[in-house]
């Protein structure tokens, strides 16, 4: 299986934004679940197997020939690490303002705004000054947007009553 590069991948994603088509529309048609397919298209081109994504290049008219894609990374030459993204770091303090509150069935959470805590890479939130936190604190996988993590499904900050 060739690995692609996060080039490709993003070549895909802007492809079915231009086309105006959602994630959930284009999984249905080429046979993916919506989740593979956001993964995907942020950069992490092992997580849709070499059909799937051949039906992705043909739908949108990208080509996947090794020529015309110097990026693409065989298998058996790859790091170790296959994608790796340099991620933010967020407040674990559910107090920080940097943490936006709701609440789902009565029970509270935190999104956390990772742009506010940690604006320039640093290792200290720069609203309270906790040291940021760079992976789920449940899996230990890198953290993304939003406040769950996608990986183990448990909350980045817990909220204490």
């Amino acid at each position: 299986m060739k690995r692609l590069s996060p080039e490709i991948c993003i070549k895909i994603r802007n492809a079915r934004k231009a086309a105006k088509l959602s994630q959930e529309t284009i999984a249905a048609e080429v046979g993916c679940k919506q989740p593979a397919l956001s993964m995907f298209e942020q950069g992490d081109g092992t997580k849709l197997n070499d059909e799937t994504v051949a039906k992705l290049a043909k739908k949108f008219g990208i080509s996947l020939d090794a020529a015309d894609n110097s990026d693409a990374v065989a298998e058996d030459s790859r790091p170790e690490i296959a994608f790796v993204v340099p991620a933010s770091g967020f407040c674990p303090n559910p107090h920080c303002p940097t943490n936006h509150a709701y609440s789902v069935d009565g029970r509270d959470f935190r999104k956390p705004d990772r742009s506010a805590a940690d604006p320039v890479g640093g290792k200290f939130c720069a609203m309270c000054g906790e040291s940021l936190v760079r992976k789920c604190p449940n899996c230990g996988s890198p953290v993304h947007e939003g406040g769950f993590c996608s990986i183990c499904g448990e909350p980045y900050i817990v909220c204490r009553s």
